[in-house]
């Protein structure tokens, strides 16, 4: 009924999506589930994929599915050759960077640094075995996309198993009172690092697998589409990012002693987390959330500013650029019309080896470095839950534009969304009842590592649980 191609426009669909995304995100909450999976539920009820598809008619559809006959919508986005609408691309592309920038100004590097060996060798062993899995699997399911012709899209679901969700865990650890052990902050601080192995994961295949790909516009451009020549960017891209960061980080230090606390702060960090994001991508070939992320991690040392920081920037992205993210999933990357038999068959063995390679990588070395067997279940179930960097993972390997042919089909999105369902429901059913057969444990050391709080998570808030910027919400 209306085409939508101009700013009025725009502010209507953004109204129906901050409302619809905040009333199903309030459902999951009571539902102690994450309100990430509430935001895609949003954006399937209102976009195509369901009442399009089957009922034909739907609140907001696409220009060239409405022409074709396919449905009617009441609010009408033009698309473009990648079949997306470029403003609400830009909106979501906003909502990723902000999101995974939120998540570095998070990490705290030093709780990192104290937990030692053991967190990083929980977190490895947390990506390489679902990785591992992820990929196995994938080999036999030629028919769906997959299989040995379809290398980089094998490689693509083993990234997607890697992610791992916090904020469940650690709401559950608060609530039995082992937050503060020797286990549970061994946990918590293994999720953290298990997030950055993953994204940096992620930033090689996606940077492999457009190697080669497509027309080089100049001699640079050649070079980066090259194997050895996309293994020497990513390099190059961590020295140079480390490096400035540092510049960066005593830039701030000093700009913290002048102006601390004033917007000044968070304009200047959100120019750094911006300039991050498009030098990693344009430059280097290296995902931008990757850049965003880093850009975080270089604030989150300056202590004092990082917080503070992060509570403005949490305001907007919370509020505005997230919701969109996530309910752009739903309207424009989950296609049910490619869900077949094969396609459910392979998500639920997928959601299964996504489960199964937690509990048995990291439960493996919570074994080797001295616990009993019911602590290491323990620390396995605990790394198991997944959020919404499984999702933003999941978007960037189905991204055509992107990827081009080696993208994965919005279809496998619904793999992740169930693996999100399962193990926010089973994470703390499990957890809870394996704390229920131990003894009590010894809390550790006050001087071994610091209590993270569950908004410390590089997650979205899952189980009811809420961080600082979302105190007043309602």
């Amino acid at each position: 009924m209306f085409y939508v191609d101009h700013p009025l426009g725009y502010v209507m669909v953004i109204a129906i999506v901050l409302f619809t995304t905040k009333f199903f995100g309030l459902c999951f909450r009571k539902m102690h589930l994450p309100e990430v999976l509430g935001f895609i539920i949003a954006g399937i009820l209102i976009g195509p994929a369901i009442f399009g598809r089957f009922c034909h008619v739907t609140l907001i559809g696409f220009e060239d599915d409405v022409q074709s006959g396919l449905y009617n919508a009441l609010f009408s986005l033009e698309v473009n050759a990648a079949g997306e609408n470029e403003t609400v691309s830009v909106f979501s592309k906003i909502g990723v960077i902000l999101i995974m920038f939120s998540a570095g100004l998070e990490t705290n590097l030093d709780d990192i640094k104290n937990t030692g060996l053991a967190s990083f060798l929980l977190a490895t062993a947390g990506v390489v075995v679902p990785f591992v899995l992820g990929f196995v699997i994938s080999l036999p399911f030629g028919d769906i996309g997959l299989g040995a012709a379809h290398i980089y899209r094998c490689v693509f679901i083993g990234a997607i198993l890697t992610a791992t969700s916090v904020a469940i865990t650690v709401s559950v650890l608060k609530e039995l009172g082992k937050i503060n052990t020797k286990l549970g902050t061994t946990i918590v601080s293994a999720a953290v690092i298990d997030d950055v192995i993953g994204i940096v994961v992620l930033s090689v295949v996606t940077s492999i697998a457009r190697s080669g790909g497509g027309d080089a516009a100049n001699g640079f451009d050649a070079f980066k589409s090259t194997i050895y020549g996309t293994i020497i960017m990513i390099i190059a891209f961590f020295v140079v990012a480390l490096v400035a960061g540092f510049g960066i980080s005593k830039l701030f230090k000093w700009m913290e002693k002048k102006w601390y606390p004033t917007h000044r702060l968070s304009i200047f960090s959100l120019v750094v987390c911006f300039l991050y994001s498009w030098v990693a991508e344009e430059i280097f070939g290296v995902a931008d959330i990757t850049g965003a992320f880093l850009a975080g991690i270089v604030l989150s040392t300056v202590h004092r500013s990082g917080e503070y920081v992060d509570t403005k920037v949490n305001v907007n992205t919370y509020m505005i650029f997230a919701p969109l993210f996530f309910a752009n999933i739903g309207i424009s990357n989950i296609d049910f019309g490619g869900v077949g038999g094969t396609i459910m068959l392979f998500a639920l063995l997928a959601v299964l080896m996504g489960l199964i390679g937690k509990i048995v990588g990291c439960g493996a070395v919570a074994k080797c470095f001295g616990y009993n067997w019911n602590e290491s279940a323990i620390a396995g179930v605990g790394m198991m839950a997944r959020g919404e960097v499984a999702l933003i993972v999941t978007q960037k390997v189905t991204d055509t534009a992107l990827l081009g042919e080696n993208a994965l089909g919005g279809e496998f999105m619904i793999m992740t969304v169930l693996l999100i369902l399962v193990s926010s429901i089973l994470t703390p059913v499990m957890l809870k009842v394996l704390y229920g057969r131990q003894l009590p444990l010894q809390t550790a050391p006050a001087s071994s590592v610091a209590d993270i709080p569950a908004g410390t998570s590089s997650q979205v808030p899952d189980g009811g649980e809420r961080t600082e910027h979302e105190s007043s919400d309602e």
